[in-house]
């Protein structure tokens, strides 16, 4: 197994964005993640390429999906948001 595990200030000095920008991100169900302890929250090597691909605006592709007519769907990650989403 070859993951490397960052925490969020290493993972934003790499991937040259703010922590808060991650952790709201992670907070919010937006980023994979990875929550040990606590809820210190911890990103790997795969969860970081993840993050770029999620971020990337390719050409063409700037509709948003309700536009298109597609349906939107909520990614949950961790029991906070699902119990946040439950009441």
């Amino acid at each position: 197994m070859n993951l490397e595990f960052f925490e969020p200030a290493e993972a934003a000095a790499l991937m040259r964005c703010s922590e808060g920008w991650l952790r709201d991100g992670a907070a919010a169900g937006r980023f994979p993640h990875a929550c040990w302890g606590k809820g210190k929250i911890v990103f790997t090597s795969e969860h970081i390429a993840e993050i770029a691909r999620l971020s990337e605006i390719l050409p063409g592709a700037h509709r948003s999906p309700a536009a298109s007519g597609a349906a939107t769907s909520t990614r949950l990650i961790g029991n906070r948001a699902r119990n946040r989403l439950a009441s």
